[in-house]
């Protein structure tokens, strides 16, 4: 849900979910130091620090934060949230996607979490209902491509397309389809992490143009 103050300063809530330990958090804290070098591709820039709500073990415990502005649009701001994969969390992670206007679903590609990214895919599906795609629009981060034995995109795919998440070309909504990307959320290894963000960005800004 945009917010739009009386002062015309627009807030767009954008939400990184997956299960534990794909990367949501270091997604976030990577596009952050990102945004904060002078020379950065971004065009966003970090309007506060970084805030993490961590276990003593580094896994969020309730949700992370970070409050971007948009470098040519002055007026927009962006406020990027994760939420906590631990199956407990459940009850905070619906009230965290309240108001979410954008989501990047993150799957830990190593095969051996395949179960797990499926089972946060439904749960998405489930709390999101008819508005996920329609009304939100969806990417796919496909995390951790540098670890040996991972899901490449193709699969995922398939995975999207087994969930009903892909479109058919006669279908109106055929040319929202999530995007996979293959990427690596690490600072010193950081692949596709800027591209990610600028196309939800992007999306998001198409999809209120096209309520309106």
């Amino acid at each position: 849900m945009v917010n739009v103050n009386e002062d015309g300063k627009v807030y767009i809530k954008l939400l990184l979910w997956g299960c534990a330990g794909s990367g949501k958090t270091t997604a976030v804290d990577t596009l952050h130091k990102m945004a904060k070098e002078e020379d950065s591709e971004s065009n966003l820039t970090p309007i506060n620090d970084f805030k993490k709500i961590a276990m003593e073990n580094g896994s969020t415990l309730y949700f992370d934060r970070g409050v971007f502005q948009s470098k040519s649009e002055k007026n927009l701001f962006y406020h990027i949230y994760t939420v906590a994969g631990q199956d407990r969390f459940f009850p905070l992670r619906k009230k965290i996607f309240y108001g979410t206007d954008g989501i990047i679903l993150v799957f830990d590609s190593q095969r051996s979490n395949r179960d797990r990214n499926i089972n946060s895919l439904k749960e998405l599906k489930n709390i999101c209902g008819e508005d996920l795609i329609s009304k939100i629009p969806l990417l796919i981060m496909a995390n951790k491509q540098d670890l040996p034995n991972t899901m490449r995109k193709e699969e995922i795919y398939q995975i999207l397309d087994e969930n009903n998440l892909i479109y058919p070309p006669d279908h109106k909504l055929n040319i929202w389809n999530p995007i996979v990307y293959e990427t690596i959320a690490l600072w010193d290894k950081k692949y596709n992490i800027y591209p990610l963000f600028a196309e939800l960005v992007r999306r998001t800004t198409l999809y209120q143009l096209y309520d309106k």
